[in-house]
């Protein structure tokens, strides 16, 4: 009867361990995300934050594009990534995240085309004065070939260019006095980027080119140690110009892109199928913000004039092209991309 008993409490025990033992394995379910899912549609994990820095305000372009890429990355990725974005130079100027995103330090930005030279030469060919005659013209260069094959450069640099958005069509502007031919323009003293482009093309024009980046210049032309600088409308727009500058000359005399730019690690360590939803929303960001530019440009320049400033709609152009050709003798080395852009807007 002992034997009996014995064996009844063995049994039981063998019983009950077995059943812990499956309860374990039921209660241990995969963390992969069902296929087809990211890991944020599957409720498994926090969104990838991503920062993007920007040194313009809250008003520009770059801005309007910034909001656009982030909403459709966290639509398309289904939350797995959020885009956090810091405008105002708050992670720097761009050569400063130009160089972060190098180390892998920054994950992306929105810069303008003119720093980019100091990284990959070719870049310069975008910045030769008069280059592009219209909008139109400057996106299908950028969308093409040529601009394709220049934005691939950046990989040798530790820096992936996903797609051009826009600055835009750069006009002067001065405290000193009206400009509507190149002679009026001799001797102001200008801030340009840091760009030899566009310090040859002013220095062409007899200016005293200052070269120095956006946030030093924001300050400069208040104290007025410098009389002017060149932008595109928006950004005389969106920063209020009017409070130090009293006169706009309409020259257009060069068109700068922006690149939503990745830092190259950073942009590897990602899916395949994610690395394309974030080159697809770059490009319809980009697209999208042009458009909001060429929308807003009429009504922005009315409020320039609202505000004071005199705006010169069409300055004799000619004289502005005459005095810059020298530029494009200095540059023997973009010969082959300008005989491309040309027959590309043909």
């Amino acid at each position: 009867m002992k034997k009996m008993h014995r064996f009844m409490i063995f049994a039981m025990t063998l019983i009950l361990v077995f059943s812990l033992t499956a309860c374990g394995e039921k209660a241990a379910p995969s963390t992969e995300a069902p296929a087809g899912e990211t890991p944020a549609a599957s409720g498994s994990t926090e969104p990838t934050v991503l920062k993007l820095g920007m040194t313009i305000n809250e008003q520009d372009s770059f801005y309007v594009c910034a909001q656009k890429f982030a909403e459709l990355v966290k639509e398309r990725t289904n939350n797995a990534y959020n885009i956090e974005l810091f405008p105002n130079s708050a992670l720097g100027d761009e050569r400063t995240m130009l160089e972060s995103m190098q180390m892998g330090t920054l994950d992306a930005g929105i810069i303008t085309s003119g720093p980019f030279v100091n990284f990959v030469p070719e870049f310069g060919v975008l910045d030769m004065p008069f280059l592009f005659p219209n909008n139109e013209a400057a996106y299908k260069v950028l969308d093409g070939e040529v601009g394709k094959e220049i934005l691939a450069k950046l990989e040798a640099k530790d820096l992936k260019g996903l797609a051009y958005a826009e600055r835009g069509f750069r006009n002067l502007t001065n405290s000193v006095r009206p400009v509507k031919a190149a002679a009026d323009v001799k001797g102001l003293k200008i801030r340009v980027m840091e760009n030899e482009v566009y310090i040859a093309s002013f220095n062409a024009l007899g200016v005293n080119t200052v070269p120095m980046a956006w946030t030093e210049a924001l300050t400069a032309l208040q104290q007025g140690t410098i009389q002017g600088q060149e932008n595109p409308v928006n950004v005389i727009h969106a920063y209020k110009m009017w409070d130090s500058q009293k006169h706009v000359t309409m020259t257009r005399h060069a068109y700068a892109a922006a690149v939503i730019t990745f830092s190259l690690e950073k942009f590897n360590s990602l899916p395949a199928d994610v690395q394309k939803i974030f080159v697809d929303a770059a490009q319809e960001a980009a697209e999208y913000e042009r458009a909001w530019v060429a929308e807003n440009e009429a009504t922005q320049i009315e409020t320039l004039k609202s505000n004071g400033m005199e705006v010169i709609e069409d300055p004799d152009l000619e004289s502005f092209k005459a005095a810059v050709q020298t530029v494009y003798d200095k540059y023997p080395q973009y010969s082959d991309y300008l005989k491309r852009i040309s027959e590309a807007i043909k």
